[in-house]
Order: structure tokens, then C-alpha cells, then sequence
């Protein structure tokens, strides 16, 4: 724990359990006084399919998208629940389960959505916060998508 409560990470990828796990974190920290540390992993497509290859961007413009879009979702999650949480927010290349994992190994708790971008449809935990739970060393919360 930091001095001030809790550390916690979240993994954000816009998806709406991404975004529950965002306000739940909020939540929880503005009742511990934690700080909270949203993650974005980004990595460039890995195309495996024999398709017409679409117009690559570079890893610069890749990374300045991701940056962009967490400070949009965290800003949209925020400015429905106002707060003085303080939010640090990290881009990371890499597979998301990894960096989560790579970015928990200080934290206190991790708190993930219960299905991101990807994976099978339907299925009850995705792939990254299945191995997350499996490997974290601190104590993982699964937020799973809420209507709005």
C-alpha cells in the first residue's frame, strides 16, 4: 500500500467491462484513498488470416492513438462521476495480460472488465483477466459490463 491507501491498476481498453472496472475502481479508491493507474496495452495488428493487407500505421502513430484514446475514456468515465482520485494513465506496447501483470507487480489490486475487446463471444472471463486471476500477485477484482 502507498502512503495515501491503495495501489491500484486498471486495464482499459474501452470496452464496457473496461469502463465498469473504471468506475468501480473509482469507487473504491475515493473509500481507501488509493490511487489508481489505468493501463492501455497497445501492440500492432498481427494479421494470420490471408487478407488484403489494410494500410499499416506506424508504432508512433499507434502509441499517440492509444494515448489519445485512454485520456478520452478516462476522461468520459470521470466526467460522469466526478472525482479527485488521482489517475495516472500508462500506454504500454505489449499483450494486455502481460503488461497488466508487468504493471501489478507493486500494485495492491488490479481490477479488470470480465470481457475486453476479443476473445469468444459469450464466453464468462476473457482470456486476459482469466490469466490475470490465474497470475497476478495481488488481489484481482472482475468488473463485468453494467448497462448505462
Amino acid at each position: 500500500m502507498s502512503e495515501n491507501g491503495p495501489r491500484i491498476v486498471v486495464g482499459v481498453d474501452g470496452s464496457p467491462g473496461s469502463r465498469a472496472a473504471l468506475r468501480w475502481a473509482l469507487r473504491y479508491a475515493e473509500q481507501t484513498g488509493g490511487e489508481i493507474t489505468g493501463v492501455l496495452a497497445w501492440a500492432p495488428p498481427n494479421f494470420t488470416e490471408p487478407t488484403p493487407m489494410p494500410p499499416l500505421m506506424s508504432d508512433d502513430e499507434l502509441r499517440m492513438r492509444a494515448e489519445k484514446g485512454i485520456r478520452e475514456i478516462v476522461d468520459e468515465v470521470t466526467a460522469a462521476s466526478p472525482t479527485t482520485v488521482p489517475i495516472r494513465r500508462e500506454v504500454v506496447r505489449g499483450h494486455a495480460a502481460g503488461v497488466l501483470l508487468d504493471q501489478v507487480k507493486h500494485a495492491d489490486l488490479l481490477v479488470v472488465g470480465s470481457r475486453g475487446h476479443g476473445g469468444f463471444v459469450g464466453a464468462l472471463l476473457g482470456s486476459v483477466s482469466r490469466h490475470c486471476v490465474t497470475h497476478a500477485p495481488c488481489t484481482v477484482v472482475v468488473v463485468r459490463p453494467t448497462a448505462e
